[in-house]
């Protein structure tokens, strides 16, 4: 199963994104899809994921209600809302499929997207 990632871009603080993780091929029912975001000179940060079949969300503590993960099975796709963007966003998001949330290994990766923020 490969992963492509989209959908990031440039944007204001406040403004609200929504990225795309595209699957090919059959996903589990078990399988986890996560979303990470790095920063430059930063490390890989875990931000939300969620179980493929029966869609249990989890998010990092640093969310604060402010993202949304979601998946349309229909389209072999997960979803992350951002609302309410700050300068402190700004990074590549990353989603990966493992079969835990947040931990590995994971199987596959998408290449990634940029979402920057401005003031």
């Amino acid at each position: 199963v490969q992963l492509q990632a989209s959908g990031g871009g440039s944007v204001q603080a406040g403004d609200s994104l929504t990225l795309s993780c595209a699957a090919s091929g059959r996903i589990f029912s078990s399988a986890v899809i996560n979303w990470f975001r790095q920063d430059p000179g930063k490390e890989r940060e875990f931000v939300a994921s969620i179980r493929w079949g029966a869609g249990t969300t989890y998010y990092a503590d640093f969310v604060k209600g402010r993202f949304t993960i979601s998946r349309d099975t229909a389209k072999n796709t997960v979803y992350l809302q951002i609302n309410s963007l700050k300068l402190e966003d700004t990074a590549t998001y990353y989603c990966a499929r493992g079969t835990t949330p947040g931990t590995g290994p994971y199987y596959s990766w998408g290449q990634g997207t940029l979402v920057t923020v401005s003031s």
